[in-house]
């Protein structure tokens, strides 16, 4: 369609600027045509003195009236002919005007200073008297051209006027058709007309091959994104024909790779989930097993047993509760209740919530506060996700080590740091430590209490506070996790 356009309307724009021009040219060229030879015509009208010969025929034409001949004196009748008698050459001059009105299809108007028509080429107007806005402004000087577009003629007058004395004697009132004009317009429109319709057709048909030839690799792409879609094949695409191709099947490649990894992930998740979960309820099998294959259970050891079940119940209890979280956190409609809080009172809660289990191992809980912070945040989720942190430094941590938490902000953002004198984290493991249920070191798995779904709660919480968090560490050189989140919150809540 852009081609067609492209094609077309630029040739109807010219195909009526064209002829517009045409027009505007052969009119000027008419008129300049038409005035040279009036301005010729009308010298010779004063070189034959032809307005007073005309006149002196009429008063010629008069006195025959008023004197027949031979009803006075011959004589003096014959000097009165010979005194008004028109000149010979007057019938040159009507001539020429009615050659040129004849050639142009046009009227001449012959017009004294006394506003008397001398000669009109139509005859129908000789003698008579003209009072015209056109004739009067020229007889002071100014010279008319117009031309009646729809009509089909020029207008125009000419000064009659002595080259010696420079005297004005008349004016000539012309008329000219532009009829041949119009018909030769009228043809070079038609021939026009045939030409554009010719040329729309082989534009049309460019514009067909075109389309046809461009869109194919277009089509190529949506055959293969169909086919990955419908299940036939997992290889990426790709069309290289045009940049716009390359582009699409990048963006739709990265898209398929990241579909994979979702895909992949939610595998690992669910075998994750149903180890997690069946683990605790085997280990309650197997003790409710021992105790009901036995006869006679002391006392003491059916209560070391039943302790056990019970230690087990919370450990589901905690993975489902954690399983829950992330299902809230994880919906599109998850809401926070945003409110203005002083971070520093936040944290000063949490150290003191957790400092009854660092007690325990003799880690020593230390916040620093660089400034005063007032920020935007949901208390419940932020506090979930601090807790996880510093919880996380506690229980991997060694005997007599330290956490240290230190509260920072700028104009912008304000940061919490959770450094810690534990066992560190491996460089091959942090790129996966935000996963669900990925446990750093494997070997303590059983000892030390946990889902391995709190790294993924925090992250996901400091993500809806549109903030991020990174994580600085090496093995047995402690680990930092640095949380970074805007003073004022700019999602959209309701």
């Amino acid at each position: 369609m852009i081609i067609l356009a492209v094609g077309i309307v630029p040739s109807a724009i010219m195909h009526f600027a064209i002829l517009n021009n045409y027009e505007e040219r052969a009119v000027s060229l008419r008129t300049s045509d038409v005035q040279n030879q009036c301005k010729i015509l009308a010298n010779h009208l004063i070189t034959y003195n032809y307005l007073s010969n005309t006149h002196a025929e009429t008063i010629s034409g008069d006195l025959e009236e008023l004197h027949p001949k031979g009803a006075g004196d011959a004589a003096a009748d014959s000097n009165l002919e010979e005194l008004y008698l028109p000149n010979a050459n007057s019938e040159v001059v009507n001539s020429e005007l009615e050659q040129l009105s004849n050639l142009y299809d046009g009227r001449i108007l012959i017009i004294d200073k006394n506003f008397k028509i001398i000669k009109d080429t139509y005859a129908l107007s000789d003698g008579k008297t003209i009072v015209s806005e056109e004739v009067i402004k020229c007889f002071k000087g100014e010279t008319i051209n117009h031309y009646d577009e729809k009509n089909h003629y020029i207008e125009m007058t000419i000064p009659i006027i002595d080259p010696q004395t420079q005297e004005m004697h008349g004016v000539m009132l012309t008329s000219v058709s532009t009829d041949s004009i119009v018909d030769s317009i009228d043809i070079l429109g038609q021939k026009a007309l045939v030409l554009e319709f010719s040329m729309a057709i082989l534009i049309f048909m460019l514009a067909y091959i075109l389309a046809v030839a461009l869109l194919r690799p277009f089509s190529r792409v949506i055959n293969a994104i169909n086919e990955v879609k419908e299940g036939f094949t997992e290889e990426e695409i790709s069309v290289p024909d045009y940049l716009e191709t390359e582009y699409i099947t990048d963006a739709f490649n990265q898209m398929l790779a990241r579909t994979k990894v979702l895909d992949t992930s939610r595998q690992e998740f669910v075998s994750n989930v149903s180890h997690e979960l069946k683990t605790p309820l085997t280990s309650m099998k197997v003790l409710a097993d021992s105790l009901l294959q036995q006869e006679d259970v002391p006392v003491e050891l059916y209560h070391e047993f039943m302790e056990d079940i019970a230690n087990e119940i919370d450990r589901e209890n905690s993975i489902i509760n954690d399983l829950l979280t992330l299902v809230k956190l994880d919906k599109t409609e998850a809401q926070l209740n945003v409110e203005s809080k002083d971070i520093a009172e936040v944290l000063e809660s949490i150290l003191k919530r957790l400092h009854p289990i660092a007690e325990k191992r003799h880690i020593e809980l230390i916040l620093e506060s660089v400034r005063d912070v007032v920020a935007e945040i949901d208390e419940v989720k932020f506090t979930l996700a601090l807790t996880n942190l510093i919880e996380n430094a506690i229980k991997y941590n060694k005997d007599q080590g330290w956490v240290h938490v230190t509260l920072d902000a700028d104009h912008q953002f304000f940061t919490v740091e959770v450094a810690d004198s534990g066992i560190g984290i491996p460089e091959e493991e942090r790129a996966h430590i935000f996963e669900r249920f990925y446990r750093v070191d494997k070997s303590h798995s059983t000892e030390i209490d946990g889902s391995g779904l709190g790294l993924a709660i925090t992250r996901n919480i400091v993500l809806m506070h549109r903030g991020s968090i990174k994580v600085e560490s090496g093995k047995e050189t402690g680990t930092v996790f640095i949380v970074k989140i805007p003073l004022s919150y700019v999602g959209t809540q309701g």
